[in-house]
Protein backbone atom coordinates (compact mmCIF):
# COMPACT_ATOMS: atom_id res chain seq x y z
CA UNK A 1 0.00 0.00 0.00
CA UNK A 2 1.20 3.41 -1.17
CA UNK A 3 0.97 5.89 1.41
CA UNK A 4 0.96 9.21 0.93
CA UNK A 5 0.81 12.62 3.82
CA UNK A 6 0.17 16.24 3.54
CA UNK A 7 -0.39 19.20 6.25
CA UNK A 8 -2.67 21.75 6.18
CA UNK A 9 -4.71 24.02 8.29
CA UNK A 10 -7.52 23.51 6.42
CA UNK A 11 -9.75 26.30 8.03
CA UNK A 12 -12.77 27.69 6.00
CA UNK A 13 -12.83 24.51 3.65
CA UNK A 14 -12.87 25.38 0.20
CA UNK A 15 -12.60 23.52 -3.53
CA UNK A 16 -9.00 24.50 -3.77
CA UNK A 17 -8.13 22.33 -0.31
CA UNK A 18 -10.37 19.78 -2.30
CA UNK A 19 -8.68 19.77 -5.50
CA UNK A 20 -5.23 19.15 -3.25
CA UNK A 21 -6.70 16.78 -1.52
CA UNK A 22 -8.10 14.79 -4.24
CA UNK A 23 -4.96 14.65 -6.51
CA UNK A 24 -2.52 13.96 -3.13
CA UNK A 25 -5.25 10.68 -2.92
CA UNK A 26 -4.15 9.92 -6.59
CA UNK A 27 -0.60 9.51 -5.64
CA UNK A 28 -1.32 6.76 -3.22
CA UNK A 29 -3.89 4.42 -1.80
CA UNK A 30 -4.21 5.73 1.77
CA UNK A 31 -3.94 9.44 2.46
CA UNK A 32 -3.11 11.15 5.86
CA UNK A 33 -3.88 14.67 6.50
CA UNK A 34 -1.46 16.32 9.32
CA UNK A 35 -3.78 18.93 10.31
CA UNK A 36 -2.34 22.12 12.34
CA UNK A 37 -3.88 22.56 15.86
CA UNK A 38 -5.31 25.52 17.29
CA UNK A 39 -2.49 26.11 19.36
CA UNK A 40 0.38 25.20 16.86
CA UNK A 41 -1.52 27.60 14.49
CA UNK A 42 -1.21 30.44 17.37
CA UNK A 43 1.60 29.91 18.24
CA UNK A 44 4.02 29.44 15.97
CA UNK A 45 1.58 30.58 12.56
CA UNK A 46 0.22 33.97 14.37
CA UNK A 47 -3.26 32.20 12.90
CA UNK A 48 -6.19 32.45 14.31
CA UNK A 49 -8.61 29.80 12.83
CA UNK A 50 -12.61 30.10 12.71
CA UNK A 51 -13.15 26.78 12.95
CA UNK A 52 -11.79 25.01 16.19
CA UNK A 53 -9.16 22.02 15.24
CA UNK A 54 -12.17 19.62 16.38
CA UNK A 55 -14.68 20.97 13.97
CA UNK A 56 -11.57 21.16 11.31
CA UNK A 57 -10.90 17.63 11.93
CA UNK A 58 -14.98 16.25 11.51
CA UNK A 59 -14.96 18.06 8.52
CA UNK A 60 -11.86 16.56 6.63
CA UNK A 61 -13.16 13.28 8.25
CA UNK A 62 -16.33 13.66 5.97
CA UNK A 63 -13.99 13.82 3.06
CA UNK A 64 -13.50 10.59 0.50
CA UNK A 65 -9.93 11.47 -0.26
CA UNK A 66 -8.94 11.16 3.87
CA UNK A 67 -7.88 8.06 5.14
CA UNK A 68 -6.51 9.55 8.42
CA UNK A 69 -6.00 12.75 10.58
CA UNK A 70 -3.94 13.50 13.00
CA UNK A 71 -2.71 16.68 14.57
CA UNK A 72 0.35 18.77 13.89
CA UNK A 73 1.74 20.67 16.79
CA UNK A 74 5.21 21.45 15.62
CA UNK A 75 7.08 22.11 12.80
CA UNK A 76 9.78 19.44 13.70
CA UNK A 77 7.15 16.19 13.40
CA UNK A 78 7.38 16.07 9.37
CA UNK A 79 9.83 13.23 9.61
CA UNK A 80 8.74 11.09 12.61
CA UNK A 81 5.24 11.07 11.03
CA UNK A 82 6.59 10.06 7.60
CA UNK A 83 8.53 7.32 9.58
CA UNK A 84 6.04 6.21 12.05
CA UNK A 85 3.36 6.15 9.19
CA UNK A 86 5.37 4.55 6.69
CA UNK A 87 5.21 7.27 4.44
CA UNK A 88 5.96 7.01 0.44
CA UNK A 89 5.04 10.70 -0.42
CA UNK A 90 5.00 13.70 1.29
CA UNK A 91 2.78 16.69 -0.36
CA UNK A 92 2.77 20.30 -0.14
CA UNK A 93 1.37 23.05 -2.18
CA UNK A 94 3.36 24.50 -4.48
CA UNK A 95 3.75 27.82 -2.27
CA UNK A 96 6.12 25.61 -0.19
CA UNK A 97 8.24 24.72 -3.65
CA UNK A 98 11.87 23.81 -2.12
CA UNK A 99 10.88 24.08 1.51
CA UNK A 100 10.74 20.42 2.20
CA UNK A 101 13.04 18.79 0.23
CA UNK A 102 15.34 18.13 2.76
CA UNK A 103 12.37 15.04 4.05
CA UNK A 104 14.33 12.86 0.64
CA UNK A 105 17.84 13.07 2.34
CA UNK A 106 16.08 11.89 5.85
CA UNK A 107 13.61 9.57 4.79
CA UNK A 108 12.53 7.37 2.11
CA UNK A 109 9.24 9.12 0.93
CA UNK A 110 9.92 11.58 -2.30
CA UNK A 111 8.35 14.80 -1.70
CA UNK A 112 5.60 16.03 -4.41
CA UNK A 113 4.58 20.03 -4.48
CA UNK A 114 1.03 20.36 -6.26
CA UNK A 115 0.20 23.35 -7.60
CA UNK A 116 -2.72 25.08 -5.35
CA UNK A 117 -5.93 26.16 -6.82
CA UNK A 118 -5.21 29.76 -8.33
CA UNK A 119 -8.52 31.68 -7.86
CA UNK A 120 -9.56 30.33 -4.63
CA UNK A 121 -7.67 30.71 -0.91
CA UNK A 122 -8.86 30.59 2.84
CA UNK A 123 -6.93 34.37 3.01
CA UNK A 124 -8.85 35.61 0.12
CA UNK A 125 -12.04 34.20 1.54
CA UNK A 126 -11.56 36.08 4.94
CA UNK A 127 -10.25 39.18 3.25
CA UNK A 128 -13.28 39.59 1.03
CA UNK A 129 -15.57 38.29 4.26
CA UNK A 130 -13.84 41.64 5.68
CA UNK A 131 -13.82 44.11 3.15
CA UNK A 132 -17.73 43.17 2.60
CA UNK A 133 -18.48 43.70 6.36
CA UNK A 134 -16.74 46.94 6.11
CA UNK A 135 -18.59 48.10 3.45
CA UNK A 136 -21.93 47.39 4.55
CA UNK A 137 -20.96 49.42 7.75
CA UNK A 138 -20.62 52.49 5.94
Amino acid sequence: MKRVITYGTFDLLHYGHINLLRRAKSLGDYLIVVLSSDEFNWNEKQKKCYFSYEKRKQLLEAIRYVDLVIPENSWEQKVSDIKEYHVDTFVMGDDWVGKFDFIEDETDASVVYLPRTPEISTSQIKKDLEEKKKNQGE
